[in-house]
């Protein structure tokens, strides 16, 4: 999509290169949109290649498939690329991250023990509280710090499930790593959820060991809903899971129906029926357009503008959280009214978003210098 080369992103390059390439998002009389960290704004291209694979359902009928599977296949190596797995077969697309929780819930033959966080989004929290109150797991909520999540593994737990990145406050979480060898130590699997991790900060899932991971491409790499997927970690693609379908089979094209069901090799064995190709299409735009800038590099970028824009705030007095190292790609403010100055803030121009307490503001490279000045003193007005 582009060739950057080495070049730093900076005013002149992103205004040359990179803005053009969104001029729907940016069509004259948009609002400054601050709610990058939640969808994201997609390149002019994911329109473009929707409409392709509209055009050969039209043109081609049952064809079609041979481009939209292609599609898929693209979808997951690049979603490969941008986590660190090792295999595409290990990127098993889901139209949510709580389907990819619920499939490895239904991995599990008998009631396990399940540790989280608190701080869970609201999407895995629900999944995990319903398992719970339909006696299929026992579950244990502690705060979402590492020694809280090590001290919770005992005396026993099968599976632990946490954010990287905390939604609410953008928190990076310490000590992952050290769950992880903790949890496996205790014989104890580790879901990841990394939704706002990837496309933010540099990610390996495989140096990290961990056995699952959620995420998708609704948010930091501009693939709009439905574009989600679940990290199996090879040496689990051999469980089992009910939520299961044809695509799964060894050979789905065959239609056989050998007896024991003989599944896939790999990752495959965990796909499920005829998949919702037009979210792998629609996707595959914004993680090319990601991964061609380079995550590195976005986060140097974003950094800076964070800090840029921390410091405007505090220049009307405005204290907020989220500019260093130690959190993910959006600013916080905290006020008891944060939902009510979200709806505010719109009436003004300025789009944004609150969970709780936390007002979330979040810039990205296609955002002004001026942009970032003017939603601050909208804040200030409004405070």
């Amino acid at each position: 999509m582009i060739d950057l080369g080495g070049a730093p992103l900076d005013k002149a390059l992103i205004a040359q290169r990179i803005r053009p390439l969104f001029s729907r998002a940016l069509a004259p009389g948009s609002p400054i949109y601050l709610a990058n960290h939640s969808l994201g704004r997609p390149p002019d291209r994911a329109a473009e290649d929707v409409a392709q694979a509209m055009q050969a359902w039209s043109r081609d009928m049952g064809e079609a498939w041979r481009p939209w599977l292609d599609a898929r296949e693209k979808f997951r190596a690049m979603t490969a690329r941008l986590v660190g797995a090792s295999t595409p077969d290990s990127i098993v697309p889901k139209t949510s991250a709580a389907q990819g929780l619920r499939a490895v819930l239904n991995a599990c033959d008998e009631r396990i023990r399940v540790v989280t966080t608190d701080a869970e989004f609201d999407s895995l929290d629900f999944v995990l509280r319903v398992y719970r109150e339909r006696g299929r797991i026992d579950l244990t909520m502690v705060p979402p710090r590492a020694e809280a999540l090590i001290a919770a593994l005992a005396p026993r737990c099968d599976l632990v499930v946490l954010s990287t990145v905390l939604f609410r406050s953008g928190e990076i979480v310490a000590g992952v790593d050290e769950v992880i060898r903790r949890a496996h130590a205790t014989g104890a699997k580790v879901l990841l959820d990394v939704y706002h991790h990837a496309g933010v900060l540099p990610l390996d899932l495989v140096a990290l060991n961990a056995d699952f991971a959620v995420g998708g491409s609704y948010k930091y790499t501009r693939g709009g809903p439905g574009a989600c997927w679940l990290y199996v970690h090879p040496r689990h693609q051999g469980l089992r899971t009910l939520d299961t379908g044809w695509f799964a089979k060894e050979a789905p094209f065959a239609y056989a129906r050998p007896d024991p069901p003989r599944f896939a090799p790999g990752g495959d064995a965990w796909l499920e029926s005829t998949p919702p190709v037009l979210a792998a299409v629609q996707a595959l735009a914004g993680l090319e357009f990601t991964l061609d800038i380079g995550v590195e590099r976005l986060r140097i970028f974003h950094l800076a503008q964070k800090q840029r824009f921390a410091a405007l705030l505090a220049n009307h007095g405005l204290r907020v959280e989220g500019a260093g190292t130690d959190y993910g790609a959006f600013l916080t403010f905290v006020h008891p009214r944060a939902s009510e100055l979200a709806t505010r803030l719109k009436e003004r121009g300025v789009k944004t978003d609150a969970r709780g307490e936390y007002l979330r503001l979040c810039a990205d490279l296609l955002n002004t210098d001026d942009e970032l000045a003017a939603a601050a003193d909208a804040l200030q007005a409004l405070v």
